[in-house]
């Protein structure tokens, strides 16, 4: 067992790239070119059983979560808001280890934000470490892809140590630095785990861009030809990288269902300048490539079940994920992709925007709903409700109209758009007898909503994102 803190010497005898300043593209081609060939020895030696790789620390069974939960929780006001803490740690570990700024975008704010998000999440969760490394496993496969190796991860624990130091001061004490690092490093260990399991799969496709259209002055709708195979389910999600901004992922919905010609769709709303969102929105043409994670989410039809009745709420880009719901329902209707035509159960859609402008696929879904049948389409458009009465028209809040309709016991619900609505309308859905085993809805890690106050500053920074999920916003 390292002594906590001291792992600071070996980052950069690990480290597959070197001390300094990074020469010009390590972070692009060339350094994921090189990371690649490690992999690749490294798959090769697992399926060969040649060699034996160094042994990580793993993901203790008998943790004791809740007891460093506690002890954390005790010294939390001297570390919080996370705002200056975590400010710190960069400072600490880029002066430390300089190349390590190159991983990273130029912007930190989404950074120090997703952060502060992660601190809180192991925190308020550590007394379920079962629950966390499931978690963490998830977020060491998708970390493949920003080319983070075991190393980086001892630099950050270094630099952490300081930045609690220093945020601390004189009242910190050497117990609750070790429940820090304890925690820390079970995670890593689970991050680690889930980069290895991955180890048989590229970290990221591209495609190419095929089509851009602007719907809106502020929202695109993006098709993209993928280079090779790009395996997932109409419903899910992952994190895309654009050209313009190679060190920043965002995620978002994939608004199609598997096609044979490789390509998926994307629909981006811009958030702001700057950003992701603003690359893919306004400076993105096709013949671009993009780059696109691994796909995440259990927001996906039954494959058991191809009668079930389906109940959809969509609002906002959350229309995304159940476009491609809808488009896998159809097929197998029709008999797509191999399979015989057979029924494939009843849709009761609930479709949400603020006015009849912002239904931007309005055309595509008349299209969907002419031709079938057991499609009953119903729009939900803020600026009919609530009227001068305060009444909630037929047109009301998504959520409530939801509600005002029959039973839905009978059904599997799948819930998409922001969080806010999302979250009313799973409380609506329970409160009126469906079991919530029967509503689907996946968070969006960059879709988590920030606190009234610093977005680093509180729990109310995390836990808002459980009801998040949809397309990034």
């Amino acid at each position: 067992m390292q002594r906590p803190c001291q792992p600071a010497h070996s980052a950069h005898s690990a480290s597959p790239v070197p001390t300094g300043s990074p020469a010009p593209g390590t972070v692009g081609g060339e350094y994921h070119a090189l990371l690649a060939r490690h992999d690749a020895k490294r798959l090769r030696q697992r399926i060969l059983g040649q060699g034996q790789e160094p042994a990580q620390e793993p993901a203790p069974a008998s943790y004791d979560g809740a007891g460093d939960q506690r002890l954390i929780t005790q010294y939390l006001d001297l570390v919080t808001p996370f705002g200056d803490l975590i400010a710190h740690l960069y400072d600490e570990m880029f002066a430390r280890w300089p190349y390590l700024r190159s991983l990273f975008p130029e912007s930190m704010e989404f950074q120090r934000s997703h952060l502060a998000r992660a601190f809180w999440y192991l925190i308020e969760n550590l007394h379920r470490p079962d629950e966390v490394a499931a978690y963490f496993r998830q977020l060491g496969h998708d970390h493949r892809k920003l080319g983070v190796r075991p190393a980086h991860y001892q630099a950050f624990e270094a630099a952490l140590c300081a930045a609690l130091r220093r945020s601390a001061g004189p009242r910190w004490v050497d117990a609750v630095e070790q429940a820090w690092v304890r925690m820390l490093r079970f995670a890593v260990a689970s991050m680690v785990e889930g980069a290895d399991a991955a180890l048989a799969e590229p970290p990221y496709w591209q495609g190419t861009v095929t089509a851009h259209e602007r719907r809106r002055p502020d929202l695109a709708v993006l098709r993209v030809r993928m280079h090779e195979p790009y395996p997932y389910r109409a419903g899910q999600y992952a994190a895309v990288a654009s050209p313009l901004m190679p060190q920043a992922w965002r995620h978002y919905s994939l608004a199609s269902a598997p096609r044979p010609d490789g390509e998926v769709e994307l629909h981006v709303r811009q958030t702001g300048p700057g950003g992701v969102s603003e690359a893919l929105v306004s400076r993105t043409q096709v013949g671009d490539v993009l780059r696109l994670g691994p796909a995440h989410g259990t927001m996906t039809l039954p494959a058991e079940d191809r009668v079930h009745d389906l109940l959809m709420v969509a609002g906002g880009t959350g229309w995304a994920p159940v476009k491609a719901l809808l488009e896998e329902w159809a097929g197998r209707r029709r008999g797509a992709g191999g399979l015989s035509v057979r029924p494939a159960g009843s849709v009761q859609l609930f479709i949400g925007a603020r006015n009849e402008a912002e239904l931007y696929d309005a055309g595509w879904l008349s299209q969907l709903a002419a031709r079938h049948s057991q499609l009953k389409v119903v729009r939900i458009l803020d600026q009919d409700a609530p009227g001068a009465d305060g009444a909630l028209t037929e047109y009301g809040p998504l959520a409530e109209a939801v509600a005002r309709q029959a039973q839905w016991s009978g059904r599997l619900a799948f819930v998409s758009g922001p969080a806010a609505m999302v979250g009313a309308t799973v409380a609506r859905l329970t409160a009126s007898g469906m079991p919530a085993d029967q509503i689907r809805h996946d968070p969006v890690p960059d879709a988590l909503p920030r606190s009234t106050g610093d977005s680093t500053g509180g729990p109310a920074a995390y836990t808002g994102a459980r009801a998040v999920t949809g397309a990034a916003r």
